[in-house]
């Protein structure tokens, strides 16, 4: 059974309630190493983790409370067209970057017109149920 402060090596399949997938290690073709314990992974991805054994899979469902919290609606806002050079399209969806006061700023824009741009700061996951197929190949 992994400790907390080990280091282990998994594959991951993640999933959402409706069967799409999010993420896939294997697909990437690179398993995630991830100190156990350490806060380098969502909790409940760390809390399936420290209860298992190599070789083992296992599926955990994670609330949003175990993953990336819910969405905030204070995350939502909005700004001037201004901010974005003319000649970039502003479509729904579009994953932007921006400088916020503490770094770098990833937003999903969730609505634009020629005076303004609405931003969602929230993590994309936010809010949402994740299903996880973990396997746990190694502790280092």
């Amino acid at each position: 059974m992994i400790e907390n402060g080990q280091t282990v090596n998994v594959h991951y399949v993640g999933t959402f309630d409706d069967g799409t997938e999010f993420d896939n290690s294997r697909e990437r073709g690179q398993h995630m190493t991830i100190q156990v314990g350490a806060g380098q992974v969502i909790p409940g991805f760390d809390q399936a983790l420290a209860e298992m054994s190599v070789g083992e899979t296992k599926s955990v469902s994670l609330s949003p409370e175990q993953a990336y919290g819910p969405a905030n609606p204070d995350a939502i806002q909005t700004v001037g067209r201004n901010n974005f050079p003319p000649e970039m399209e502003l479509t729904e969806g579009l994953t932007v970057q921006g400088q916020g006061p503490q770094g770098p700023v990833l937003a999903t824009i969730i609505g634009a017109d020629e005076a303004n741009v609405t931003l969602d700061l929230n993590h994309p996951l936010a809010g949402k149920n994740l299903n996880f197929e973990i396997e746990l190949i190694s502790i280092s």
